[in-house]
């Protein structure tokens, strides 16, 4: 588990990957500002913390520099793209991984490589994101199979730890959080009772300090659980009492195992607050019970106050945003958001016996609607991003549905911190898949559209919801972005929305302000 160095290129022990020199210098003056967390800071706010981006220049922001992946991240996994993590930004370095599990270093003031690992180890169930986090001089992500630490300034392994799932525990794909000496990451695709397990690794060494199992219990509806159930997708909320507090998805069950075995499937499409010491429950808030229709409650979790009272802010592709008592997991409001036609309920319906599905059965959100990204949280204001794009099962044996709406469209919304409700919401014409970003006075997301195989690139007033900019990009994204200082940070994964196809030219694009 011990790397072994040597020359211009190493491999971890252990590992299939190895580290190669880039061509830039480790010094990178001439841009300053960092993105230091998977979601800009501890509380996952997703506030930009040090950015001179405003509606007072954002007129003038034009491209710097783009990297272009080369090699089989280039190519592309499948409908996903190469590139759907948050980079980080620290020291004047930017650092990020694309679906094929490389990590690159690049120079946040000209995008020169400085180094890469290179893995090439697609995650071949599922869409990632991947990502990675740096602390204390290191740089940790993972393999689908695997954890590492790297050194931030050579990209050499100081650790690697292979051992960490045991079958049916799925494969990793979430991009860790790593705050006072620990790794939090967790597995996706867990197969059966257990699902998808979250870990917690001392993050100087690589041994897992506790594992937790995202599904639970004995009802026949738990037991008959295929591959995909629970697990996280995005980087977990660390509090600062002591708690670490994931979003977890789907049971990945179809309407026919629903109806037959009908069961709450603890604890998937909830919030689970953990011990950050011992991994043991604390509490957890369950957003849909019995989910059939693959709706999960991804989205990382955000610390905020509420009139004088810490909350925690939640939601997923159910299209509703949860805002619960931080201490103890109580509902406090929730808010639907996006287009909904009425089938909410059907999941507990169902688990009390008081329905019967049929096919064809249409829901909105779809499996691939409401809150895709993650949320974001400024002031007394939540913003979000909406996908609304219907869906059909046209066989109630399938866990998601086959016929996808050709109508395509979002909304970007912001809701009231304290009530919930609705302060204003701007329709857009394509799904808006990039993670809402403050920035200043600025809200800022991607878009995307399959018809025209098209992204771009927008902001809002965060008062008003206007769009005050708006800039093609010169391939499709669905990632979410990183702002430092003057930089505003793209992954344009090249996404298709059709699986076999080649990414369009994938690479990380730097927009710059004067």
């Amino acid at each position: 588990m011990i790397a072994v160095c040597g020359g211009n290129i190493a491999r971890a022990a252990g590992s299939s990957c190895v580290t190669k020199a880039g061509n830039a210098a480790a010094a990178t003056a001439g841009a300053s500002g960092s993105w230091p967390y998977p979601n800009a800071d501890v509380a996952n706010t997703r506030v930009a913390p040090d950015s001179a981006i405003s509606s007072k220049n954002v007129s003038g922001l034009k491209q710097a520099w783009s990297f272009k992946l080369t090699g089989p991240a280039a190519a592309g996994v499948d409908a996903y793209g190469s590139l759907a993590a948050n980079p980080i930004v620290a020291g004047g370095v930017v650092y990020i991984q694309d679906l094929d599990s490389n990590v690159y270093a690049l120079s946040l003031r000209s995008g020169a490589l400085e180094w890469e690992y290179v893995c090439n180890l697609p995650a071949k169930q599922g869409p990632g994101p991947n990502g990675v986090a740096v602390a204390d001089g290191d740089v940790y992500g993972q393999t689908p199979t695997s954890a590492f630490a790297l050194s931030a300034a050579t990209g050499k392994a100081i650790w690697v730890n292979p051992h960490l799932l045991t079958r049916g525990q799925g494969t990793f794909g979430i991009q860790p959080q790593v705050v006072a000496g620990r790794e939090y990451l967790a597995s996706q695709y867990g197969k059966a009772s257990g699902g998808g397990v979250l870990i917690a690794l001392n993050a100087r060494t690589g041994a897992a300090l506790w594992k937790f199992n995202t599904v639970k219990g004995p009802e026949p509806g738990v037991q008959s659980l295929g591959a995909g159930s629970g697990g996280a997708w995005e980087a977990p909320l660390v509090g600062t009492d002591g708690s670490v507090i994931y979003g977890i998805g789907n049971p990945y069950q179809s309407p026919a195992e629903a109806m037959a075995h009908p069961a709450k499937q603890l604890y998937t499409d909830s919030d689970v607050n953990l011990d950050a010491t011992t991994g043991k429950l604390r509490w957890y808030y369950q957003g849909v019970a019995n989910d059939f229709e693959d709706h999960d409650m991804q989205t990382s979790p955000i610390a905020a106050t509420a009139g004088h009272v810490p909350v925690v802010i939640g939601g997923g592709k159910m299209g509703y945003i949860y805002e619960m008592n931080a201490q103890s997991g109580k509902l406090i409001w929730k808010t639907a958001v996006g287009e909904h036609n009425g089938h909410d309920n059907d999941s507990l319906e169902l688990l009390h016996h008081k329905l019967t599905l049929k096919a064809p059965y249409t829901i909105s959100p779809g499996t691939l609607g409401g809150v895709v990204s993650n949320i974001a949280a400024a002031g007394n204001s939540v913003y979000l991003a909406t996908v609304d794009l219907t869906q059909t099962y046209t066989n109630l044996s399938y866990a998601i549905p086959l016929k996808t709406s050709s109508h395509e469209a979002g909304e970007i919304e912001a809701l009231n911190l304290t009530t919930g409700k609705v302060e204003w919401d701007t329709k857009v014409p394509s799904l808006p898949l990039g993670a809402a970003t403050v920035s200043n006075d600025l809200i800022f997301t991607t878009t995307f559209s399959y018809a025209t195989l098209s992204s771009h690139l927008l902001a809002l007033d965060a008062q008003t919801g206007k769009i005050v900019y708006r800039q093609q990009l010169a391939t499709t994204t669905n990632s979410p972005i990183a702002i430092a200082g003057r930089t505003l940070l793209v992954p344009a994964g090249g996404i298709t929305g059709k699986r076999k196809q080649p990414s369009r030219d994938p690479q990380v694009i730097a927009y710059r302000v004067p």
